[in-house]
């Protein structure tokens, strides 16, 4: 007999890999509509970190509910944080994006303070909203809104 899943605990193993961005940075905003631009497949799902997913898979992972500075990739067992995230995104899109994925190989505390340079500025260069904005209708779909599909 199938239980249900437990509503405040998303699933282990998501059906697809989920894009964990600030809702409310511009250049995270953006790099979730280039995402899915390359993504033709339609792999990757979205949460703003601040959304009720996001605020779950951050706690099931361990992963601080209060700073919003990390692009998050969780894919099933597993979660990733900022460049190495980035870079396994890049890796799965369209185009010549999987070409960046060797970088993987640079030391992660160097292709990391790449990184938290750009996302401590952020805001002051691409700006911010006040909220997270409604995604368009034709990405709609993608993204995760209360709760996961348990396995």
């Amino acid at each position: 007999m199938a239980t249900e899943p437990d509503s405040e605990e998303p699933t282990d193993r998501p059906d697809h890999p989920v894009l964990l961005f600030d809702g409310v940075c511009n250049l995270c905003n953006a790099v979730v509509r280039f995402t899915v631009r390359f993504d033709e497949a339609g792999t990757f799902r979205f949460a703003p970190l601040q959304s009720e997913v996001g605020q779950s898979l951050l706690s099931h992972h361990d992963l601080p509910t209060d700073e919003f500075d990390s692009f998050v990739l969780v894919d099933s067992e597993n979660c990733y944080t900022r460049s190495t995230a980035a870079l396994r995104v890049c890796r799965e899109l369209d185009g010549p994006w999987p070409l960046l994925y060797p970088l993987i190989y640079l030391p992660e505390a160097f292709r990391d303070l790449v990184y938290d340079l750009i996302a401590k500025y952020r805001y002051r260069i691409f700006g911010r909203k006040d909220e997270c904005p409604i995604p368009p209708p034709e990405i709609r779909e993608r993204f995760v809104e209360r709760s996961l599909d348990s396995v």
